[in-house]
Parts: structure tokens; C-alpha cells; sequence
């Protein structure tokens, strides 16, 4: 049963789409397990570059079949956007199964996600007003809106009545919007019924029987550890969980049949939306880092925030999501650099703190402890195996994987897909 988790073990957009196409071609079915299509993921194959926002980034492995969870809210109109995206480049979408567990991300909840953030002010989360949290909150209310219920008019009017029965008060007595009409939502949804009909599957029997089966099954999650509900920098996270468990209950699996965690680190540090941010730079090595880093979010458009590798947090992702392997990527990016700060610790009112703070205050105003590690001038994108790296970035990389706690298994060197050196088999 290798059944493999592969997550964010940072803030998000640590590459896990180059990851996740890596191993693409070697398994069978890889799975969206939580998010929506606030999640980003950029794969360059060949001279092409895919930025994929909903779709697994295993539809570009041919043989691979791609998998939209029960634990994923949907956006049919950028669902079927991506699609025809990818038909039109040629490739093959026609294997895409999709749990008709998952809850559909209703035009209201895209409003009602606009206008609260923007009520918010300078308290906003820095939400990307896709509808994402909204949808959360109905599925947990228990008034959500689930693929299935695409199929049945009846159910489906009955449920877009009881959510906009609260939702048009809200809309029109608290923000002075316009009401919205329930046949209006409910026809557009039924716009997309035929449309995704084809793709919709009991995902949660498919993928145990596959893995009863022997098959590889990859768990990709959006987002990252320090976005996730439970365990992020709350309230600056997501709505649901991109941490290892989330697999579980967001794709139907079992944990006993999880046989690895793969963590996918940035050799540096970065993150979009508001929050804290211990070791973010405010000086031209932070905008270099974005400048060489092309660090610009692929849902969003919006730069991101970017500073050095934050080893307190590599800890804590390694410890919550029980990780046995890290993925490192764009090592390369760092090449350049004479000196290399590495947080290994923070200082909170005076004292060293080696783990991560769970109070909210501590760490809004925790202050990064630096070591600094001598960097490398030579590039390395052509680097093949370990040993092809200069020196100083083999010892960056071994002190990060002595401080962040599990074996790095693989290196990015540059965007390309062939552009890694896989030093343990994640297989």
C-alpha cells in the first residue's frame, strides 16, 4: 500500500507542483485532498510552464489518473476553465474523477468572501476572495452545497433557499448589498451539471480499492503547514487542513495506509496574505529574493513576502505532520550570496525560544536568531547528483536538514522538471 502524503512545509508555494510532477510519472493516481482553487501550483515541462489552481498537478502525467477529493471545495466555472485550458494545449484531462462528496463553491459565497474582507479593513485576513472560506463555513453550518446535489433540482433548491435565507439578511442589512435570487444561483448550477457529470466518481471506494490493489496513490495538498485551521498561524490561515491528516479525512484513506510524508521546504522562506513573519526582509536581499525567486503567487498575482530559511518552523512542520522526508527547493536561487542567515531560534521578550510558540502574541512578536553559513557563487542548475554542488551549498543543505528534523530527499536546482537531484527514492 504505498500510499505517500506530499504537503507544504512552510507557508505555501514551496514548489509542490514541481514535486508532485516528479513523481507523477511513477504513480497511479494523485489526489487533492483539501483547498480550492486559492491554492497555486506552477509545473514547467519542457519550455512550457503550467499554472495549475484547482486540478491535481498529476494530469499532466500521462497514465496517472488525477483526483479531486471529498475534502476540496469546487469552483465549477474555473474547474471547467482549467480543463478546457489544458485540452487546448493538448493534454489529456479525460481521466479526472471527482468525489461527489466535495462541497461546490457557490457564486454567494464569492460575495459573501469579497464583501467581508473588504468590511474588515485593517483587520483583513488577506483571504483571495475565491469563495474558499465562505464555503467552509456552510459546509460546517451543514446548509453547503455538494457536487451530488448538482443531479437532484429539488434537493438543490431546497438547499440555496435555507443558505440564502441568513446569507441576503447579512448581504442586505449588514453590508447594504443586493439581495440574491435563488433561482438565479440555482440555474447556474445546474449549468454545470452535464458538464462535470462525467468526471464525478465515488472517489473514496476508488482510492481504497487502488491501494488494495498495490497502486501508488500521492496526497497533495494545497496551501501549507503554517496556513493550515488547526495548527497555522491562526486567524492567518485557510479554512481547512493541508496538513498530513487532512489526507486522511480529505480523501477517505485510513492513516495505516499512509507509508510516507513528504514535506516540501523553500531553501528560503515565504508568504502571501497578512500574518506574522518572523525573518521577512524588508531590504534588498528580500527583494532580490523575490526579483531571482519570480516569487509572485500563481492564484493570486500577488507578491510575496520573502525572507531567510526559518528553521524553527521546518521543526514544527516535521513534528505535526510526522514527516519522514523533506523535498528542498530553489537552492538554486540563493546562489550568489556571500552569507546565508539561517533562523534557528527566536527571541520573545528576551529569551531563546527553540520551538514554535503557541500563543498568537509570542509569535507576532518573535525575532529571528541567525546563524550565518558561507554561500556559493557557481551555478548549479546543471548539478546531477550531490556531490555536482559546490561545497558551501552542500553544507547549507546539510545543516538544514540536521536542524529541521528528517532526511532531505531531493533538491531542487532549478524550475525545470529535470531539473532535480533526487538523492533517496521517495518510492
Amino acid at each position: 500500500m504505498p500510499a505517500l502524503v506530499l504537503l507544504g512545509a512552510q507557508w505555501g508555494d514551496e514548489g509542490k507542483g514541481k514535486a508532485t510532477d516528479l513523481l507523477g510519472g511513477s504513480v497511479d493516481y494523485v489526489v487533492r485532498y483539501q483547498g480550492g482553487n486559492n491554492a497555486g501550483h506552477t509545473v514547467v515541462v519542457g519550455d512550457q510552464k503550467y499554472a495549475l489552481h484547482l486540478l491535481p498537478s498529476g494530469i499532466l502525467s500521462p497514465g496517472c489518473t488525477p483526483v479531486i477529493g471529498n475534502g476540496v471545495v469546487v469552483d465549477p466555472s474555473v474547474l471547467l476553465s482549467e480543463l478546457s485550458g489544458l485540452n487546448e494545449r493538448g493534454v489529456d484531462t479525460s481521466k479526472l474523477l471527482i468525489s461527489g462528496n466535495a462541497h461546490i463553491i457557490t457564486p454567494y459565497n464569492v460575495t459573501v468572501d469579497k464583501v467581508t474582507e473588504r468590511f474588515l479593513g485593517k483587520r483583513k485576513i488577506g483571504t483571495t476572495g475565491r469563495g474558499i472560506g465562505p464555503t467552509y463555513a456552510d459546509k460546517i453550518n451543514r446548509v453547503g452545497i455538494r457536487v451530488q446535489d448538482l443531479y437532484d433540482e429539488s434537493i438543490l433548491t431546497q438547499k440555496v433557499e435555507a443558505a440564502l435565507d441568513v446569507k441576503n439578511q447579512v448581504l442586505t442589512k449588514l453590508y447594504n448589498r443586493r439581495a440574491i435570487a435563488v433561482e438565479q444561483v440555482v440555474e447556474e448550477l445546474l449549468g454545470y451539471a452535464a458538464k462535470i457529470e462525467p468526471y464525478v466518481a465515488d472517489t473514496v471506494l476508488v482510492l481504497n480499492q487502488a491501494l488494495e490493489d498495490d497502486k501508488v496513490v500521492l496526497f497533495e495538498g494545497g496551501q501549507g503547514t503554517l496556513l493550515d485551521i488547526d495548527h497555522g498561524t491562526y486567524p492567518f490561515v485557510t479554512s481547512s487542513n493541508p496538513t498530513a491528516g487532512g489526507a486522511c479525512t480529505g480523501a477517505g484513506v485510513g492513516p495505516t495506509k499512509i507509508s510516507r510524508v513528504i514535506g516540501i521546504l523553500k531553501a528560503y522562506t515565504t508568504r502571501v496574505g497578512a500574518g506574522p513573519f518572523p525573518t521577512e526582509l524588508f531590504d534588498e536581499d528580500g527583494e532580490a529574493l523575490r526579483r531571482i525567486g519570480g516569487e509572485r503567487g500563481v492564484t493570486t498575482g500577488r507578491d510575496r513576502r520573502c525572507g531567510w530559511f526559518d528553521a524553527v518552523i521546518a521543526r514544527y512542520a516535521t513534528r505535526v505532520n510526522g514527516l519522514t522526508d523533506f523535498f528542498l527547493t530553489k537552492l538554486d536561487v540563493l546562489t550568489g550570496w556571500e552569507q546565508i542567515p539561517v533562523c534557528v531560534a527566536y527571541e520573545i521578550d528576551g529569551k531563546r525560544v527553540e520551538e514554535l510558540p503557541y500563543s498568537q502574541s509570542d509569535f507576532h512578536h518573535a525575532k529571528p536568531v541567525y546563524e550565518t553559513l558561507p554561500g556559493w557563487s557557481e551555478d548549479i542548475t546543471s548539478a546531477k547528483s550531490f556531490s555536482d554542488l559546490p561545497k558551501n551549498a552542500q553544507n547549507y543543505v546539510k545543516a538544514l536538514e540536521e536542524m529541521s528534523g528528517a532526511p532531505i530527499s531531493a533538491i531542487g536546482v532549478g524550475p525545470g522538471r529535470d531539473e532535480t537531484i533526487e538523492i533517496n527514492s521517495f518510492l
